[in-house]
């Protein structure tokens, strides 16, 4: 479960009208582009696509404007301001999505082809729990986008607000291996506060 649920939903309520604007002006948008836009196209084809822990929807109109709208197109999250956002932004690329309105351990209908997750797993008390829940969400030979927040001294002013963890890339693929994962590509972001905050892996199901 995440770290006092209630808390942050407050803060991703009152957050949530300047949140997308936000993320754009210090290039997460940008960056969720390069992140997705990195392998061949073909390799990132998928029919199911979830992203958990979706906010405004950032890294699932990333996907949309890379790849397409995809056959299906369901974004989870527990704020339903953050998700009231998403909708307007997929909305104006034409996209209809499935708004989950869960917290982060609801069960869901189907398994998925590709699972978006940015800034997720460091809101967890266990974040193996959330990728262990995040694979079983996925279908075999699924793969997982993970954008995640790395120790840098502008973490700690995110922390100040969202008091969040922080992990080096050797930890993430051992916790992935252990959730069912294979870890097969790192990504560092190369501009901006991204570049400074995150790196991104590309996992496969197994």
């Amino acid at each position: 479960m995440p770290h006092d649920t209630a808390l942050l939903d407050r803060r991703y309520a009152s957050a949530a009208p300047k949140w997308s604007d936000r993320m754009r002006l210090l290039g997460y948008y940008d960056g969720y582009l390069g992140f997705l836009s990195h392998l061949p196209h073909t390799a990132r084809k998928g029919g199911h696509v979830i992203d958990i822990g979706a906010g405004t929807g950032a890294m699932a109109e990333a996907w949309v404007a890379v790849n397409g709208a995809p056959e299906r197109l369901a974004l989870l999250d527990p704020s339903a301001a953050m998700l009231a956002s998403a909708e307007t932004a997929l909305t104006a690329r034409g996209v209809d999505a499935d708004y989950l309105i869960e917290g982060l351990s609801a069960e869901i209908a189907g398994q998925f082809d590709v699972l978006l997750a940015a800034h997720v797993i460091e809101h967890f008390k266990s974040p193996q729990e959330a990728l262990r829940y995040m694979r079983r969400l996925a279908r075999p030979g699924a793969q997982l986008w993970l954008s995640v927040s790395k120790p840098h001294w502008c973490s700690v002013l995110i922390w100040l607000q969202w008091r969040h963890r922080t992990f080096r890339p050797a930890e993430i693929d051992q916790m992935l291996q252990s959730a069912g994962f294979v870890a097969e590509q790192h990504y560092a972001f190369p501009a901006g506060p991204p570049s400074r905050t995150s790196f991104g892996v590309v996992a496969r199901a197994v």
